[in-house]
C-alpha cells in the first residue's frame, strides 16, 4: 500500500468553545468586512452574538444578516445579496443550522457570479471565483457545513 496526502478541500475546526477562533481564521484567511448569516432563533440563542464577538475582538467590521427563515427562499436570498451589497462584504459566515448556511451559500453565488438562484440550479454553474465562505453549524444537522451544494426554495415555483 502506497502512501498518501489527503488534502481535503474542506477546513474543520472542532473542539469546545471552538467559535471563539471564528475572528482568527477569517482573519488568517483575509476577511476585513464579514456578512455574518444566521436565523431569528440563533440569534435568540445567543449564538450570533458569540460568533460576531469573536469577529469584532478581532478587529473585523460585521454585518449581522438573519432574515433567513427555516428552508430559506430565493427572496431571503436576494434580501441577503443587496444587505451583502449596501456593507460592501468581503467574506461570508453562516452560522446556524443548515438554513443559515444554505442562505449564506446562495448569497455567495449571487454575489460572486450575478444572476438569479434559479441560474445556480444544478452541478458546475458558478463560474467565478467566489468569496471565502466559513460555515459554522450549530446543530447536528444536514452537513451542510462540510459541502457546496444548497436548498433555497423557489416560492413561485413550489
Amino acid at each position: 500500500m502506497q502512501p498518501f496526502d489527503y488534502r481535503p478541500t474542506t477546513r474543520v475546526i472542532c473542539g469546545d468553545n471552538s467559535v471563539d477562533r471564528l475572528g482568527e481564521v477569517v482573519s488568517e484567511l483575509g476577511g476585513t468586512r464579514v456578512l455574518l448569516v444566521s436565523d431569528p432563533g440563533i440569534v435568540k440563542a445567543g449564538h450570533t452574538d458569540h460568533g460576531a464577538a469573536s469577529l469584532r475582538d478581532a478587529g473585523l467590521e460585521v454585518s449581522v444578516f438573519s432574515h433567513v427563515q427555516e428552508n430559506p427562499t430565493t427572496e431571503n436570498v436576494d434580501v441577503g445579496l443587496q444587505f451583502a451589497i449596501d456593507h460592501e462584504i468581503d467574506f461570508i459566515v453562516g452560522l446556524g443550522g443548515g438554513s443559515s448556511m444554505d442562505c449564506a451559500k446562495g448569497i455567495n453565488f449571487l454575489i460572486s457570479n450575478g444572476g438569479e438562484m434559479k441560474d445556480y440550479w444544478g452541478v458546475g454553474k458558478a463560474t467565478k471565483p467566489m468569496l471565502p465562505l466559513i460555515a459554522v453549524p450549530t446543530t447536528a444537522g444536514t452537513g451542510s457545513e462540510a459541502q457546496s451544494f444548497a436548498l433555497i426554495t423557489d416560492p413561485q415555483r413550489k
